[in-house]
């Protein structure tokens, strides 16, 4: 795992580094699409890179996860987010972005088929995630299996009340159930790009980078995966007990040595 501690305005461009890295090299790579707050300024970073030459026309994508009982047309609904914060934004061909179908009659069903659809892509090239600050990636909650694939969660009270900022304040807009990628299905991508920021997130970080393997902290699964970037700044690194080591190490890398 490689841990690199920089403003949030660094973090985001040494994320569309990796991402641009891997698409000029590979036209037809296989992304992984986070919602929430860490991304945004990546995906902002992507758009402009889009406008300057960088072609998504014949790449594909995988969102993480999606709630529950959203109407299609709720500005909240993470296959809408995502529209808006980069597909929209990017040449993408029509289709070429899937997620979950949080509204499917049948739903064990719509998991698999999404697992299925993945695997039927040549899985996921390089997977960007968040974390939140009880440790879950994607919607994998806390006592997550860490063998888990695509499948319906119940979101905790703690995520509940995190999002919440996304439906105008209130816990009771925010739905109860989600579809998510596994852990398993996660650590199948080849690179994982993790970003966090703010001090909110130093404890979840801390566990992620230091703490044992633990479905308690479901990030830490991370610490297995071959090829993992923890990409954080000062606040959320604070926690760490090797921050002045990680800080040394990548100022000491060499500089054809990418992500």
């Amino acid at each position: 795992m490689e841990v690199v501690i920089a403003p949030a305005a660094e973090l985001a461009r040494l994320a569309a580094d990796a991402v641009e890295g891997l698409l000029r090299g590979n036209p037809e790579a296989v992304l992984g699409l986070a919602t929430g707050s860490s991304p945004l300024a990546v995906y902002d970073e992507l758009a402009t890179r889009h406008k300057e030459g960088l072609s998504f026309a014949r790449a594909r994508a995988f969102m993480l996860d999606e709630y529950v009982g959203l109407s299609a047309d709720h500005p909240e609904r993470y296959r809408n987010v995502i529209e808006k914060e980069i597909a929209s934004r990017v040449d993408f061909v029509p289709g070429a972005v899937q997620g979950p179908d949080g509204l499917a009659e049948d739903l064990p069903a719509a998991c698999a088929a999404y697992e299925q659809a993945i695997t039927d892509a040549g899985g996921v090239d390089l997977q960007i995630l968040g974390i939140g600050t009880d440790g879950h990636i994607a919607f994998n909650e806390p006592g997550s299996s860490l063998a888990s694939r695509t499948r319906i969660k119940t979101l905790t009270k703690q995520t509940r009340e995190d999002n919440a900022r996304f439906f105008g304040g209130s816990v009771d807009l925010v739905p109860r159930h989600c579809l998510t990628q596994g852990l398993a299905t996660i650590m199948a991508a080849r690179h994982l790009v993790l970003l966090a920021t703010g001090r909110a997130k130093a404890e979840a970080v801390h566990q992620l980078v230091e703490g044992p393997v633990s479905a308690m902290w479901p990030a830490t699964i991370m610490q297995l995966h071959p090829h993992a970037t923890v990409l954080v700044d000062d606040a959320a690194a604070s926690r760490l007990q090797l921050g002045d080591y990680y800080r040394q190490t990548y100022a000491d890398k060499p500089d054809w040595q990418g992500l």
